[in-house]
């Protein structure tokens, strides 16, 4: 994932591989994210009768507390424009959310074999959890040494030598997410915020995720499958899709 920080053509197919391929349920229990007040609540366009109408069968991982708990971490996202641009930028980052994990389902990638390959001694800092410590994980598969250096830095937290919190703790695994979706462009010309407040459609998340992987004629199944969860969740939500929805 990661979805999704690529350094070159070759790592970035894997990365983005990492996020579209298999994932695996999570076998560990959460570590619970602080309540959260009915205002702080409030304050999302999603509410938490909506969020479990949207992921029926969701992992208990990630709680509806956890994803509040996260969205101090990048203020503008989903609070930038009219309500209408609130509900659409939730509903796209939860639908690519959705298509990543199953359904928020699977916590860690389910391909074990790849876990080895995210260790790129290249970097200064080398992998210093080990060698098959930076496999993809959280709602948008953080993968490899650097995206998890690059993250934890963003977030104030020490990844690098502990990725293991991405799927301990339910709030850290939500920052990862909005760290991608906020600040990373993957294998596409701007951050999925970017594309969904500037009105340039959900089609150009998709391809922030996973480019040419699915994009361009690369997958259409898997395009359309994240389209039809973008419409559902704006359904969800009382709002439109918007144009450009595919890639």
């Amino acid at each position: 994932m990661s979805i999704r920080g690529i350094i070159s053509s070759v790592t970035a197919v894997l990365a983005a591989g990492a996020l579209a391929l298999g994932l695996q349920a999570a076998t560990g229990s959460s570590v619970s994210a602080a309540p959260q007040s009915p205002a702080e609540q409030a304050a999302f366009v999603v509410s938490q009768s909506q969020f479990e109408q949207m992921f029926p069968n969701r992992n208990p991982f990630y709680t509806y507390s956890g994803l509040v708990n996260a969205l101090s971490a990048y203020p503008a996202f989903a609070n930038t424009g009219d309500d209408t641009m609130k509900k659409r930028e939730a509903a796209a980052f939860l639908a690519n959310v959705n298509h990543e994990t199953g359904g928020l389902v699977h916590i860690v990638e389910q391909n074990t074999d790849n876990y080895p390959h995210y260790c790129d001694r290249g970097q200064p800092f080398g992998c210093p959890a080990g060698q098959a410590a930076y496999y993809g994980r959280g709602p948008i598969q953080l993968s490899w040494n650097y995206n998890y250096k690059a993250a934890g830095d963003a977030l104030g937290l020490n990844l690098l030598n502990d990725p293991f919190l991405v799927q301990n703790d339910a709030a850290v695994a939500w920052k990862t997410g909005l760290w991608f979706w906020n600040t990373q462009t993957g294998a596409g010309t701007m951050t999925p915020h970017d594309a969904m407040v500037n009105n340039r459609g959900f089609g150009e998340t998709i391809r922030s995720i996973n480019g040419s992987i699915e994009c361009n004629g690369g997958n259409p199944g898997q395009v359309q499958s994240r389209i039809d969860a973008y419409q559902r969740f704006v359904s969800t939500l009382g709002t439109s899709p918007g144009e450009n929805l595919s890639c």
